[in-house]
């Protein structure tokens, strides 16, 4: 049983997990430019600035892509999809509720959809929801937030590495979205692909972040919230269809 939720890639049908894959794409280039940027400014710009020394464009370039720093996020966020993928094949297998894969590709359709609404402008606006209690999400962040600032006083490849991989783990609305999309594709292995397609789509606007600094904050500007909006409208029906073929 847990071979099978170790490595099958079919768990929710032979088509689920490009389709989960590709709408997680999209949510993290849309959470990367709504989201991402602002919370993570502060670490990349910082990275940024001591890798590059104040050189020229090329240099700039070379520091703004921060691919140790990547290198972290992606192992972070592929483990988290792969345990997450494996406990929900595992229950789904061991209780023989075959609605338990439809029950998460749903759950992460609802929250898609409160993204989509915290973006929404004026009065339709959402608060955002807190999925975790209030001491424990503090006290978590707290903790990884110490860290962090360790291994940014001294920068260098190694604790780029270790800060993207600390930050995979910050408590993340957005990220809960995704493990539940990545937890409903049934297996460690199409958990972790999930995750990587939604770490990859975060990664652009934090490379543009890293070049541009501050201006690329200011020049994303309100337009691209409701974008980013639709994008995440658009991934709660995607999600939410496939958990109804699911289902059916």
């Amino acid at each position: 049983m847990i071979a099978n939720c170790l490595h099958d890639l079919t768990a929710i049908g032979p088509g689920g997990l490009p389709v989960v894959a590709l709408a997680l794409l999209l949510a993290g280039l849309a959470g990367g430019l709504t989201h991402c940027a602002a919370m993570c400014a502060p670490f990349v710009i910082a990275q940024a600035g001591a890798a590059t020394g104040g050189g020229g464009t090329l240099s700039r370039l070379a520091g703004a892509a921060l691919l140790p720093y990547h290198a972290g996020r992606i192992v972070g966020y592929s483990a988290l999809g792969a345990l997450s993928g494996l406990a929900a094949g595992v229950l789904n297998q061991a209780t023989g509720l075959r609605h338990v894969l439809a029950a998460l590709l749903l759950a992460a359709a609802v929250l898609m959809a409160l993204q989509a609404l915290q973006r929404l402008p004026g009065r339709w606006r959402l608060a955002p929801a807190r999925l975790l209690p209030a001491g424990l999400a503090e006290g978590l962040a707290a903790r990884l937030t110490a860290r962090m600032g360790r291994l940014l006083a001294r920068p260098g490849a190694g604790r780029g590495f270790g800060l993207g991989l600390l930050l995979s783990g910050l408590p993340c609305g957005l990220l809960y979205a995704a493990l539940a999309a990545a937890a409903a594709t049934g297996s460690a292995l199409a958990g972790a692909v999930a995750m990587l397609a939604f770490c990859l789509g975060t990664i652009p606007s934090l490379i543009g972040v890293a070049f541009l600094g501050r201006f690329f904050l200011r020049a994303l500007g309100p337009r691209l919230q409701v974008l980013g909006a639709g994008l995440f409208a658009l991934n709660a029906v995607v999600l939410a269809g496939a958990a109804l073929r699911l289902a059916g």
